[in-house]
């Protein structure tokens, strides 16, 4: 069994900033893509970010480019959004996905059960 858990999220003010984490558990040989998707009431879920398996490529979608950085580290199998200048529409919950190699070399997509990030004054 693989488990996603995020934190981090939270209520802060427009033009904060907030880091969020996503680490990864279980039955696990490697994990190659990580990605950050959102999804705010009424709206279909959205790719914010995506880095690849050694952290060399990474995406971000247009409206977050510049503001957020995706980072991950192998080592402890956490991904890292960290969002600067937030918008109120930044507002969502933020899901972690990650395409797990498991030790019978198969990948899985897995997700986490998503944090709210809600930007407010």
């Amino acid at each position: 069994q693989v488990q996603l858990v995020e934190s981090g999220g939270g209520l802060v003010q427009p033009g904060g900033s907030l880091r969020l984490s996503c680490a990864a558990s279980g039955s696990i040989f490697s994990i190659n893509g990580f990605g950050w998707y959102r999804q705010a009431p009424g709206k279909q879920r959205e790719l914010v970010a995506h880095i690849t398996s050694a952290g060399r490529s990474t995406k971000y979608a247009d409206s977050v480019k510049g503001r957020f950085t995706i980072s991950r580290d192998n080592a402890k199998r956490t991904v890292y959004l960290q969002m600067n200048s937030l918008k109120p529409e930044d507002t969502a919950v933020y899901y972690c996905n990650a395409g797990v190699v498991r030790y019978d070399r198969n990948e899985y997509d897995y997700w986490g059960q998503g944090t709210q990030v809600t930007v407010s004054s």
